[in-house]
């Protein structure tokens, strides 16, 4: 076997790898050899079939398996000698594969780009700011009173009061479509908060300004939609009686309203509190630092980019944000989509990156732990609710399925570890300014 370089440009690599005829047919002699004393056939003993007929039988086959080891056990020995990566599947073409007869050399061209060298990054040089934002006074309050709103009870209006939006009436309604009553379609002291939009699309509304004792023919139209075929777009009306008027009234802000939520006393809900809020501002500010410690790598390295990698990344992004500007557009027939030039500076971008916090993953020998696979997959799950189990088989069975999830776990570790080496600095800022830098992110 003779192995000839053809390319050698940047991190383009090219190979012509030539297999002689003798070297083919001595490996399928060898795998005949090997299988011989199992085979039986019409005629001969088992272990006895003669060579010449296992060759006639099995030879052809066995040439394309003989082929294909030869080609790959040729690649694999050429990439742990030279030291290459490729950044994608190498391209094996056979140059003389339609003459090609047995007997004859096998002349093979391979072709990939490699993983370029990744420059050593010293992380002492990258300076951050990680913005501190500690849960004020009214902002506690403020979620103090929309607990209290959600905790809300309603008591009854004054007799003769009309209803409005946010009251509670209680009703008796029997409901008929085309005369007739349908099944599920009655209920006694029914609690309905006018505004909910818990019932039909227009029932809440023709019930405000009601009042107890009011007696009101609700006549609305089921959705095209609604889950029951049989109802699904026919005309009701609906005989209703508004038998109580009840005004919202928010629950007092005090232990009982604690304890409604779990906390011994007023302090500590506060306390629970404060500890979300702040747990909410502290992710919001790793946010802006991973941004910023991302921004400070794009520009302190430089190497060669395959581009294998960044015209399929430029690719996907162009895809991407052709739906996020055409959401009606689910399918995918709109074509093909060119990439931009901002498009492939976003890629370059990306893909840059990727290589190097790979890199300083591999060399830190960062990994992502069962258990974290784990909780990932869990929290990926309930985004198809009813249908986890299946979710679970699918993530199982699916290496790139499990790798979009295990990536951006270890992006986070490698950045994480980066930032640990880098010159940090606190600053304490409002929860506005926090804000800002958060929806600045979105601009860049």
């Amino acid at each position: 076997m003779q192995v000839k370089e053809t390319q050698n440009e940047g991190l383009k690599r090219g190979y012509q790898i030539t297999l002689t005829g003798d070297e083919l047919a001595t490996k399928v002699d060898g795998k005949l050899k090997e299988a011989q004393p199992e085979i039986e056939m019409k005629g001969f003993r088992k272990g006895k079939v003669p060579m010449a007929l296992l060759k006639k039988q099995f030879g052809q086959r066995l040439m394309g398996e003989a082929m294909q080891e030869s080609i790959d056990g040729a690649l694999r020995d050429h990439l742990e000698s030279s030291g290459d990566r490729p950044a994608t599947q190498p391209k094996i073409e056979m140059e003389n594969g339609e003459n090609w007869k047995e007997g004859d050399d096998m002349v093979v061209n391979v072709s990939y780009e490699t993983l370029p060298q990744i420059p050593e990054l010293d992380v002492s040089k990258v300076k951050l700011e990680r913005l501190k934002v500690k849960a004020e006074d009214s902002a506690v309050t403020e979620a103090l009173e929309n607990l209290a709103k959600n905790a809300q009870n309603f008591e009854d209006r004054k007799k003769g009061t009309k209803s409005k939006d946010g009251d509670q009436v209680v009703i008796d309604f029997k409901g008929f479509v085309d005369g007739e009553a349908f099944e599920g379609g009655a209920a006694e002291d029914y609690p309905l908060v006018l505004g909910s939009g818990s019932f039909i699309p227009g029932f809440e509304e023709q019930l405000v300004g009601a009042k107890a004792g009011d007696e009101v023919k609700v006549e609305v139209s089921f959705p095209a939609e609604y889950g029951a075929p049989h109802l699904a777009g026919k005309a009701a009306t609906f005989e209703t009686t508004v038998k109580s008027v009840k005004a919202p009234k928010a629950a007092e802000i005090d232990d009982e309203l604690a304890k409604k939520f779990g906390a011994e006393d007023l302090d500590a809900l506060k306390k629970q509190i404060a500890d979300r809020l702040e747990a909410e501002y502290a992710g919001a500010s790793r946010a802006v630092l991973k941004r910023a410690l991302l921004d400070q790598l794009d520009g302190m390295v430089s190497f060669d980019l395959p581009e294998s990698l960044v015209e399929a990344e430029a690719a996907q992004i162009a895809h991407q944000l052709y739906h996020e500007e055409h959401p009606d557009d689910h399918g995918h027939n709109h074509g093909a989509i060119e990439p931009t030039d901002e498009h492939k500076k976003l890629a370059e971008r990306r893909v840059r990156l990727g290589l190097l916090l790979a890199d300083i993953g591999q060399k830190a020998e960062i990994a992502v732990s069962d258990q974290e696979m784990t909780q990932a997959v869990m929290n990926a799950a309930r985004q198809y609710p009813g249908q986890e189990r299946a979710f679970f088989e699918f993530i199982q069975q699916n290496q790139a399925a499990q790798q979009q999830l295990r990536a951006p776990i270890f992006e986070d570790k490698v950045v994480d570890h980066i930032a640990e080496g880098a010159k940090v600095k606190d600053k304490e800022v409002s929860k506005e300014d926090l804000e800002k830098a958060v929806e600045a992110l979105d601009e860049l």
